[in-house]
């Protein structure tokens, strides 16, 4: 089954119809910079230097006050949405497979900012950065991008978002949001990464995806041989009733990292299993945002 069929594509026109305000909202919220003249809201005065525009002097504040200060103003400005897209190994793994599913969830809120006229650009990432899909502006750009996300693979060996991170951040563009679509089983710890991106004045937000067998996996009991799928290291084991339970306690404790780290900084935190279909999720993350009642 092809990964963006026809009804992919009319699922995601009509999120683009629901979510109008989604990219206005609290979850992709609305920027603002600061530029003078010309805006649409007054902010604040600034000191007159030569070459500075007359027109934008207020005169009324010099008359008063025989000072020369420009006037500042907040102009509304497109918001730059930066997808970091997880393609190492271990997104291969479930059913659905958690890498098909980050890549139609990765496709949606692209599609979305780009029908609300944002510019968007998709990171892909492993143990470093792999491939990128430029800055792009327009809903005609869809089909590029879709086919961008199709001929990604699965790669590269361990995680590590902190290197990943630091590579972004140094870019020379301009900051906006930066979505991370990953299990996040990041061995140096995910924080890492997401401080750098908070740092640097991104605003980072979490879509944390997993298998349902990764948080509950009932069948493994007995004698086994299990493999890492990143690194594709072997190791035989005998799993028991306590084992299970004592994975699921660690388990547990990072699914609620997760939950923490985002509360701690204010930052949106999405975290799913791949068995809720891809266009609920969407909707779902509008209602937390307060963009769908």
């Amino acid at each position: 089954m092809p990964l963006f069929d026809s009804d992919f594509l009319k699922k995601l026109e009509y999120l683009s119809l629901v979510s109008k305000r989604l990219f206005r909202g609290t979850l992709l919220a609305q920027r603002r910079t600061m530029q003078l003249g010309g805006g649409i809201e007054f902010a604040d005065h600034r000191d007159y230097t030569p070459g500075d525009d007359f027109r934008y002097l207020d005169w009324n504040l010099y008359a008063r006050h025989d000072e020369l200060l420009l006037k500042r103003f907040q102009e509304e400005e497109d918001l730059h949405v930066y997808l970091l897209l997880d393609c190492s190994r271990s997104m291969n793994f479930g059913v659905p497979c958690k890498f098909n599913f980050a890549r139609q969830v990765t496709a949606a809120l692209a599609y979305i900012a780009l029908a609300d006229l944002d510019r968007i650009a998709v990171v892909a990432f492993a143990e470093d950065i792999i491939a990128d899909f430029p800055l792009t502006r327009g809903k005609g750009r869809i089909l590029a991008l879709l086919s961008f996300l199709e001929n990604l693979q699965p790669q590269g060996a361990d995680t590590n978002l902190a290197r990943v991170a630091g590579g972004f951040v140094h870019r020379n563009q301009r900051r906006g949001l930066a979505i991370v679509v990953s299990d996040l089983y990041d061995p140096g710890g995910f924080e890492r990464g997401l401080d750098l991106l908070r740092h640097h004045r991104y605003e980072p937000h979490i879509v944390q995806i997993y298998d349902r067998r990764e948080a509950d996996p009932t069948n493994m009991l007995g004698d086994l041989e299990l493999y890492d799928i990143e690194t594709m290291q072997g190791r035989k084991v005998t799993i028991t009733e306590k084992n299970l339970r004592q994975y699921r306690k660690l388990f547990e404790a990072f699914e609620q990292s997760v939950q923490r780290y985002g509360n701690q900084y204010g930052i949106g935190c999405t975290r799913t299993s791949t068995e809720i279909p891809f266009d609920e999720l969407i909707l779902k993350m509008m209602r937390a945002a307060g963009a769908v009642r």
